[in-house]
């Protein structure tokens, strides 16, 4: 079993998103676990779980509405983003081996390069190139600067044309391990204090290793807030309690108080429970947000019937 977490540059318009989710649950032996949209970032995260062949089709299906449907040139969030499905990486879940993950993101980026004209460039486990393996690097210049990235010869896609998509951009498809994507709300609207702690708080500014960070403002409905939202690449070496203790210390040296957390996605269970380091974190997140709850709550279903909750 492989897990999938394709994010797509829409969290506004829901009935993209539904489309979305639709389209890849029409595929048999496919089970759409969560999926969680955000307004500030303009940005839904679904996670799915099946065997290869199954979520395959599925993404291809995904990118099918997502390019029809997303117009880069007219989206405005506070996420980066390089394309209208942004990144799509692939987990290994039970006994899988990385290596079927990494056979499987080579697969699903030709299909989608060759069925859409949608450049792709493979990142972490599968990537061709180290200067690749980050994801952010793979970012930097987002959609806009996109054209004149992709015309260099160290950033030629893995497969697809030379230049974007013109309303889709690019897509980053690859294999990695678990990740936990978790914001923290600040009660504070100065952008430079979420800037800051992010800055101290990830691996790259000296500051825990396999945390990144970034420091948003977020808009309406949570106005008047910032943000630093965060990704742990490895909940095993930095615990997801030790980078929330770190970011209240640091939000107390700057005078502002802790507003609000959120889980994006789902995660392992053992990334809450406190079995894999940390203290066990129930009290911030529930149970049901783990990958195992979810799978117990959402049995296989046929074609054209919802898995999520």
């Amino acid at each position: 079993m492989i897990e999938a977490i394709p994010n797509i540059s829409e969290g506004r318009r829901l009935e993209v998103v539904r489309a979305a989710v639709e389209a890849m649950e029409r595929v048999p032996d496919i089970r759409v676990l969560d999926c969680s949209s955000d307004p500030s970032h303009n940005r839904s995260v679904i996670t799915m779980v099946g065997e290869a062949a199954p979520l395959h089709e599925s993404v291809l299906r995904l990118f099918d509405v997502a390019v029809e449907r997303i117009d880069l040139r007219r989206h405005h969030g506070v996420h980066p983003r390089i394309g209208a499905v942004d990144v799509v990486p692939f987990v290994p879940l039970g006994g899988t081996r990385m290596e079927s993950c990494v056979e499987l993101a080579h697969a699903t980026a030709r299909d989608v390069a060759e069925r859409l004209q949608v450049p792709v460039l493979l990142y972490e486990a599968a990537a061709t190139d180290r200067a690749r393996h980050r994801l952010e690097q793979l970012r930097r210049g987002q959609f806009e600067g996109l054209e004149a990235k992709l015309v260099e010869p160290a950033w030629k896609p893995d497969y697809g044309p030379p230049q974007p998509h013109p309303s889709a951009g690019a897509s980053a498809i690859g294999a990695r391990g678990p990740l936990v994507a978790f914001n923290v709300d600040l009660a504070a609207d100065d952008l430079d204090v979420a800037r800051r702690i992010a800055r101290t708080v990830r691996e790259s500014g000296g500051g825990l290793p396999h945390v990144k960070a970034i420091g948003v403002r977020l808009s309406s409905p949570r106005r008047n807030r910032v943000q630093v939202s965060l990704n742990l690449t490895d909940y095993r070496r930095t615990p997801l309690s030790a980078a929330l203790d770190r970011i209240t210390r640091e939000a107390v040296r700057e005078g502002v108080e802790i507003a609000g957390t959120e889980l994006v996605g789902l995660v392992p269970r053992e990334a809450i429970d406190g079995s894999a380091g940390g203290r066990p974190m129930f009290d911030v997140i529930r149970p049901d947000r783990t990958i195992e709850a979810r799978l117990e709550r959402c049995p296989p279903c046929p074609p054209g019937r919802r898995a999520a909750p």
